[in-house]
């Protein structure tokens, strides 16, 4: 990995110099547009809606359009404001860090100590794991001023920028309006399916399917040319087709309590491998997650 920015966090008079990577990366596969007449890839032009020229990134600047005026904000405008010039993550107050509602993060980045002594780097560490809090810190970040917290990632320091409080949406949906009233019967039935599915979080036993199966469908295009067939690729009678129907077919909406029941009772027969549908999915689901790998 590459750094992508050098600093230090500073609380008090403590400075901890470090190195911030990127935490995550994008998967996904990359498409691209073509005419379907020839296969021609299909590019975008920079053109001026003044001269009718076409333009080069090197005379392309930003503007802001408030309705009525452009103001146009060069390179050199961008340079002058403080706050990029800063190289600090600025610790503002450590919070209790269930405090934090996971629906502010953002992206995250993995702080590595860049100094010759890592002690003030695992002290902070050390100091937030104990007392269970994160850090809300200011920094800037690619000409921007960012929110975020740092807290402990195993043996790392991670910092995940949050989204500022007007980013937030509020929630407010008038489905909820009436209160509906729940039974302590479906209360302990739901709380009894819950318990059926319960157990340890393991991320890498899950995999996205349909980049999977896109690059499935790409290979074999790949090897076959241009006539594949889907269904050859994948086979016919995808579980993925089956809808929102019940096994019957008559897509009907069962009584809250009975289909509780129904759950906890497929939960348990999928748990004891009483049935040969549920072997077969697990088995199927396994050599998809095979071939992703």
């Amino acid at each position: 990995m590459r750094s992508i920015w050098k600093g230090a966090v500073t609380f008090g008079l403590v400075n901890v110099p470090v190195k911030v990577y990127s935490a995550t990366e994008d998967h996904d596969i990359e498409l691209h547009q073509v005419h379907d007449k020839d296969g021609g890839r299909i590019r975008y032009q920079r053109r001026c809606d003044i001269c009718g020229e076409v333009v080069t990134y090197d005379h392309i600047e930003k503007a802001y359009d408030d309705g009525d005026k452009t103001v146009i904000i060069t390179p050199d405008d961008l340079l002058s404001l403080p706050a990029e010039k800063s190289r600090e993550i600025d610790v503002v107050e450590f919070v209790p860090s269930d405090q934090v509602d996971p629906i502010r993060f953002d992206r995250s980045y993995f702080l590595e100590p860049d100094s010759k002594s890592s002690k003030a780097y695992v002290l902070l560490r050390r100091t937030l794991e104990e007392t269970d809090r994160t850090a809300i810190v200011h920094f800037a970040l690619r000409q921007k001023t960012r929110l975020a917290a740092l807290r402990v990632h195993g043996e790392v320091l991670l910092l995940q920028t949050l989204l500022w409080d007007d980013e937030v949406r509020a929630a407010n949906f008038t489905a909820l309006d009436d209160h509906p009233r729940v039974s302590a019967k479906e209360l302990e039935m739901s709380a009894r399916l819950v318990d059926s599915y319960s157990t340890d979080f393991a991320p890498d036993k899950f995999s996205e399917d349909y980049q999977v199966q896109l690059r499935e469908l790409i290979d074999a295009k790949l090897a076959k040319g241009d006539s594949v067939n889907t269904d050859e690729t994948f086979g016919e009678g995808d579980e993925a087709g089956s809808g929102g129907t019940d096994e019957n077919g008559g897509g009907e909406v069962l009584d809250l309590m009975e289909a509780l029941r129904q759950s906890v009772a497929k939960s348990r027969g999928a748990k004891t491998g009483s049935t040969e549908g549920s072997s077969a999915v697990s088995s199927a689901r396994s050599q998809r997650s095979k071939k992703g790998a």
